[in-house]
């Protein structure tokens, strides 16, 4: 009870030290000098936008009438869609398209970490702390906004974002203009955000794998077995209900996979029946392969058209989060042979590499060559070499969302089949008895017990010694 009391009283320290500090410092820096007036305010462009915004609103306030943890999180998302479809509304389809994968995979790492946490929402604590809670976050909420404002208003010089375009298609040689600002005006900025995440993703797979990164759940060359496959499917089948619809379970057992087959999708194999979505794993099949090749194509076409190395390694990290939600956490595994930790290093080696050549070359760190030639079925083709940093991006990406599936989905997995396996065992295996032998006598004990029974096995029954057999009862 300390303990946990410590770590509450730690924790509204810290986000008291947060919000404070958020507060504080840009109220110095807006107030240092004369604030002007706020300028001219548009609340939207058009009436789609007002009304997106509108429902943006709604969304976060019933959050704070939500009982549930899952339903916060859903009203949540809404409010990421909807900044999505403003973007698209305002002309940003890059920026929406990258909005929306990053609130799917969001979502689903917020659904899979909800499986450890308790339903309810909310404590049962006086009302008035909750009050306290819900008129502060409004509060910080306007005050973000109002600041947001004045800073706008408060411009002095002349933005240089106008520039923008024209550099990024002339000095850039690209058309998309928030990707090439990424990956080549900004970026220095762009490398440092990357290894900061290399780095945060790496120590947060330390500290929960401690003995590997739990990339291979078995070993490369080890084939599942009949009884392996069976003590699988039954340790998955003890950590749900047993009480599911009859009909679905049949049905799911009709499409089960044989031992010696080798399914595109290991549900069959690996998951009870009654865990099986059999249109869900249709799905994952039918879609699984058109998802990685948008995300190819974002990656390579990002430097003209909507994409780019971030938005197609969420692509490519989706289609593996369908894999995963199809066929469990050995299904992941097989739909990816190069491990996550892999994956985040060869990123960030191929962006260091990209930063560092142009220097041998006589050019400056991170400096991009467009090189251009015409071939018989494509055309006349264009390569600008910072698509070979949205390589390192998209590689980075992929390896930090395995990551999230691994600890939030796969880990937890195996840690509640284990324990309501292992509660099942204790519960139906029954106990043991120890037998012991000694001449024409038996004697028989439960494991535990001070009762013992003995019984004699009598005329011509051979004697055995005084060595105890267990067995299980």
């Amino acid at each position: 009870m300390g303990h946990r009391s410590h770590t509450a009283c730690s924790l509204k320290f810290y986000l008291s030290v947060i919000l404070v500090t958020a507060i504080v410092v840009p109220l110095i820096a807006l107030f240092w000098y004369e604030t002007p007036p706020l300028a001219d305010t548009r609340y939207a462009d058009s009436p789609g936008q007002l009304v997106t915004g509108i429902a943006m609103i709604v969304a976060a306030l019933l959050v704070l009438t939500a009982g549930k943890r899952f339903l916060a999180v859903l009203l949540v998302s809404v409010t990421g869609y909807g900044l999505a479809l403003i973007f698209a509304l305002q002309g940003a389809p890059d920026l929406a398209l990258t909005q929306t994968l990053v609130e799917t995979i969001m979502l689903v790492a917020f659904v899979l970490a909800l499986r450890s946490l308790p339903g309810p929402l909310w404590n049962r604590r006086p009302a008035g702390r909750k009050a306290f809670r819900v008129i502060f976050a409004v509060a910080f909420g306007l005050f973000m906004m109002a600041l947001a404002a004045f800073s706008i208003s408060s411009r002095s010089a002349e933005r240089i974002s106008l520039d923008l375009p024209r550099l990024a298609y002339e000095e850039g040689d690209g058309a998309n203009v928030v990707n090439v600002i990424l990956v080549d005006i900004r970026a220095w900025d762009t490398f440092g955000e990357i290894t900061v995440l290399v780095v945060a993703a790496t120590g947060i797979a330390s500290l929960i794998f401690v003995k590997s990164r739990g990339d291979r759940l078995r070993s490369e060359r080890h084939q599942l077995d009949t009884s392996e496959l069976k003590m699988i499917r039954t340790m998955n089948a003890a950590a749900h209900s047993q009480n599911v619809n009859t009909e679905q379970l049949d049905l799911a057992r009709r499409f089960s996979s044989r031992p010696d087959a080798d399914p595109f999708i290991l549900a069959g194999r690996t998951l009870a029946p009654e865990r099986r979505s059999i249109i869900f794993e249709v799905i994952a099949r039918l879609l699984f392969h058109t998802f990685m090749m948008v995300s190819i194509y974002l990656l390579i076409a990002g430097h003209n058209d909507p994409g780019g190395g971030f938005a197609g390694g969420l692509m490519a990290a989706l289609a593996l989060t369908l894999r995963y939600l199809a066929g469990g956490r050995y299904e992941l595994e097989r739909a990816t042979p190069v491990n996550a930790g892999w994956m985040l290093g060869a990123g960030l080696a191929i962006a260091s590499l990209y930063s560092i050549v142009p220097v041998l070359f006589g050019g400056t760190v991170m400096q991009s060559y467009t090189f251009e030639w015409d071939m018989i079925v494509f055309g006349h083709v264009k390569f600008v070499t910072s698509v070979i940093f949205d390589i390192g991006v998209y590689l980075i990406v992929i390896g930090l969302v395995l990551d999230i599936l691994r600890s939030l989905g796969g880990r937890i997995d195996e840690r509640k089949e284990r324990e309501a396996f292992d509660g099942t065992t204790k519960k139906g295996g029954g106990s043991r008895i120890r037998v012991t032998r000694s001449g024409p006598s038996v004697s028989a004990q439960r494991v535990g017990d001070s009762a013992s029974a003995t019984t004699s096995n009598g005329p011509g029954a051979s004697a055995t010694g005084g060595n105890p057999t267990e067995v299980q009862g």
